[in-house]
């Protein structure tokens, strides 16, 4: 694997220009998070870390080219929380259009793109930007995070707030914990179940009337054993989907 940002261009240029090597090894992998409340336990950075982590398990499994993390995401439903910024879905699929056109315009272009996604609200402009990308001949696909849902049901001990809404609770919380502990604030962890409208998840509506903290679920019994496992999960789950995009390289 290599670090792109850690890296001089003419070691990444000798990377992707192997000609002996296969082309999961040329691919460029990106991270793409957001800058988001997570509850007073949990950084602004959160997504970002998540994505970062689960882009480096696929990259060094891959043995590819791991990019620098895209810091900010569509966050607009999380904007009432100070610290929040939010990008809009147009700004997000032209910044992930630019960096694959970039990619596939290099003099030693990689044979194509993962995206990481780390945020919801990225889902759409991604797909977008996958479409056209793939459309104009750069092979390009966006995760969301293949075989956390799984894995989730099977080591949860807490209830979810809502019907696929993880944030800021027992899952979020755990992964940072194996991420980085010295991220996290366990002390300030309390439980937050709101009552939602019956249009939640279907109309676009912002959070902070339904939680002050931006918690939604239980974080208090968040591990960082639990945080491995939904890590490991998420990587291994996003290797399986992607054997059929790797067997469709050129």
């Amino acid at each position: 694997m290599i670090e792109a940002e850690r890296t001089p261009w003419t070691d990444v240029a000798g990377h992707l220009g192997r000609t002996d090597a296969p082309p999961a090894s040329r691919l460029a992998v990106l991270p793409f998070g957001a800058l988001e409340q997570h509850g007073p336990q949990l950084p602004l950075g959160t997504d970002t870390f998540q994505a970062v982590h689960v882009a480096r398990g696929i990259a060094l499994a891959l043995d590819a080219v791991l990019l620098p993390a895209v810091p900010y995401g569509d966050t607009w439903n999380n904007a009432g929380y100070p610290g929040t910024v939010s990008l809009s879905a147009s700004t997000v699929a032209a910044i992930a259009l630019d960096i694959g056109r970039a990619l596939a315009a290099s003099p030693a272009p990689a044979s194509g793109l993962v995206v990481v996604n780390g945020d919801w609200g990225n889902r759409t402009p991604l797909y977008g930007a996958v479409r056209t990308l793939l459309q104009e001949g750069f092979p390009a696909i966006a995760l969301d995070y293949p075989g956390l849902d799984a894995a989730a049901a099977a080591v949860r001990t807490t209830q979810s707030a809502a019907p696929g809404l993880n944030h800021a609770d027992e899952l979020e919380t755990s992964m940072m914990l194996a991420i980085d502990d010295t991220l996290v604030h366990p002390e300030r962890a309390v439980a937050v179940y709101p009552s939602f409208p019956g249009d939640f998840g279907t109309t676009p509506m912002q959070l902070h009337p339904f939680s002050p903290s931006g918690v939604f679920g239980d974080p208090t019994a968040a591990t960082a054993e639990t945080g491995h496992r939904l890590l490991d999960a998420t990587v291994a789950g996003s290797l399986t989907v992607l054997t059929d995009f790797l067997a469709r390289l050129p």
